[in-house]
């Protein structure tokens, strides 16, 4: 599902899973689309997008959640001027020590914060009739607290209820395992998961592991300082056969509200410029980044439900 609406998988092609456009972080209390121009938004993002389309990227997903800058109407202006498919998502997100919940979360039911997510899946965005093409969430490292751990639960309803994927912003491998043991209680198969940030965990057991169960795994920072991490991790995973499993992005972009014309916007050429020519020269077949880059996002993001 993207902003303009429903596509085949096979459409998605060469796809960036972890990307931003706006960021705010002032914290749900205080969030609101007045602290920002949308103009001087698309004016600064817009550049960048055409920049990637142009390098062959078809797919931007747009990974920033309620409360934290998601601005359908803004991406659905970019989408159109870039010719790029673009996704965004449901959901909130709870890392950062809750900091981008809102009240709401502390006195409701994992229902009824799961009722609000499905609404926007079946009625549209803020007023809009963009749908979410994915659910995002987030959480700190193990143990995760109360409130975090009901929101994993609210994402497990929901994805029972749209077959939307979960994606989870994750602070540790612990985590990663705990969460996806609420997911598995809740009857969701690990398969609708993707650990996002797995790269911040360094013990490559967990990621393989993980890959094990049938979850995603997603090495979503890549940039000119850490491609040679990266680039381990993925042989890791080429070793044990599970590159089926791996999605890569940059988590880019970033117009900051509140700096000073939106602060230092990261590009998000990197993957293309930079990130493939070196998994080439350390051995990866273009059909093994074809796996990474078409394949897996297309099979990630198929809106289906999968129980465990």
């Amino acid at each position: 599902m993207t902003i303009n609406g429903p596509v085949k998988p096979s459409d998605l092609k060469f796809t960036l899973p972890h990307e931003h456009v706006i960021v705010d972080f002032i914290g749900a209390e205080k969030y609101n689309k007045n602290r920002y121009n949308s103009e001087d938004v698309f004016n600064k993002a817009l550049p960048f997008l055409q920049d990637v389309k142009k390098l062959g990227c078809s797919t931007f997903v747009d990974c920033t959640p309620a409360y934290l800058g998601r601005d359908v109407l803004i991406l659905k202006r970019l989408s159109t001027a870039s010719g790029l498919n673009i996704i965004t998502n449901t959901g909130y997100y709870g890392a950062v020590e809750e900091k981008f919940l809102p009240k709401h979360v502390y006195t409701e039911t994992a229902e009824q914060i799961a009722a609000r997510w499905i609404d926007e899946w079946k009625f549209g965005i803020d007023g809009t009739a963009i749908k979410p093409g994915f659910i995002k969430t987030g959480v700190d490292k193990a143990p995760l607290s109360a409130t975090q751990r009901k929101i994993i639960e609210a994402a497990a309803l929901t994805h029972l209820a749209t077959g939307l994927t979960i994606a989870i912003h994750t602070g540790n491998g612990e985590a990663a395992t705990e969460h996806l043991g609420i997911l598995k209680a809740k009857g969701v198969s690990p398969s609708a998961r993707i650990w996002v940030h797995a790269q911040n965990e360094t013990d490559t057991t967990y990621h393989i592991n993980a890959a094990k169960t049938g979850s995603w795994v997603s090495f979503d920072g890549i940039n000119p300082d850490t491609i040679k991490a990266n680039m381990n991790y993925l042989q890791t995973m080429k070793s044990a056969g599970l590159l089926s499993s791996v999605l890569v992005s940059q988590d880019s972009g970033w117009y900051k509200v509140g700096e000073p014309k939106g602060g230092d916007y990261k590009n998000y050429n990197c993957i293309f410029n930079e990130f493939v020519p070196a998994m080439k020269q350390n051995g990866f077949t273009q059909k093994e980044i074809d796996t990474i880059f078409i394949n897996n996002p297309a099979k990630a993001l198929t809106i289906k439900i999968r129980r465990r």
